[in-house]
């Protein structure tokens, strides 16, 4: 494993393989190693520092695993943990290495799918609470109007296989209509959350049809791809066999089960507990 640098794909749980399906469109040439840290998911609720431990314990693992890159393909640990990892512990770690999350690359292209300059963002309540989003989308779109609904019960249906059934129905349009009612303005909604795309089909059926739904997978993936073109000395360390591997901290045979739901297709999982023996240098 060590002899290869696959690019590793975090997130608490499943969602992040919604990213990792479109990562491999873009990119098949390439080898993904992707870790779900289901046996303490949901990260939506936990504090920041809680959040930015765990990460840092996974992308420690990724690094340990050889990879080079690492995408942290969860927005609550991208909003609580990205910023500390690559200020503070990447320095320290390995300066050359790389962690990016998926917050930038959509705020910077969000606000050009909007045509009355208001967008609505649907994500975790860790995801909202840090107010991520507004904050990017400002950088590179300053008039745009950013209102924020936190969504705590999405995730819940959607791993208890709730997310297609009438049951749903009740908080989907709960939290579409708190959004909706901050603004009649609202022209684009963002999935703020990996695990949303799930619920696309029913977010589309009950929204007015004037407002755009947009989900990340696509965005991240070129943004990545567009990353690695400039960056070739990271783009040169990745090792580019088109092999995939999966590991979740939980039970893998649960893992393989509902991984298909979001990755698309049948895989095979591994387990881990995120234990390595750290080299001297910090690893």
């Amino acid at each position: 494993m060590n002899k290869q640098k696959p690019i590793g794909v975090f997130d608490s749980g499943y969602g992040g393989l919604t990213i990792l399906k479109e990562l491999v469109k873009v990119l098949p040439q390439h080898d993904f190693l992707y870790l779900g840290d289901n046996a303490r998911a949901p990260y939506g609720t936990r504090s920041f520092e809680t959040v930015y431990q765990y990460t840092l314990e996974a992308v420690r693992w990724f690094f340990y695993q050889g990879c080079e890159l690492v995408v942290l393909a969860c927005n609550t640990a991208s909003a609580k943990a990205l910023r500390t990892i690559q200020q503070k512990d990447l320095p320290l770690i390995d300066p050359r290495k790389r962690v990016l999350g998926v917050i930038r690359p959509t705020a910077e292209v969000i606000g050009n799918y909007s045509k009355t300059g208001s967008v609505g963002i649907v994500g975790t309540s860790g995801t909202v609470s840090s107010n991520s989003y507004p904050i990017e989308i400002h950088h590179f779109f300053p008039k745009c109007a950013v209102y924020q609904e936190a969504c705590p019960m999405w995730v819940p249906l959607i791993e208890n296989g709730e997310a297609a059934l009438p049951g749903a129905d009740y908080f989907v349009q709960k939290h579409l209509q708190h959004l909706l009612a901050q603004s009649d303005q609202i022209d684009t909604l963002l999935l703020a959350c990996t695990h949303y795309p799930l619920l696309l089909t029913k977010i589309v059926q009950l929204l007015p049809k004037h407002i755009r739904v947009v989900s990340q997978g696509e965005i991240v993936a070129n943004s990545l791809s567009n990353y690695l073109e400039r960056h070739p000395e990271i783009n040169d360390q990745c090792s580019k066999q088109a092999a995939l591997q999966f590991y979740t901290t939980d039970s893998a045979v649960e893992f393989e089960r509902q991984a298909s739901l979001f990755f698309g297709k049948s895989l095979t999982a591994h387990h881990t507990d995120l234990a390595v023996k750290m080299p001297s240098r910090g690893l």
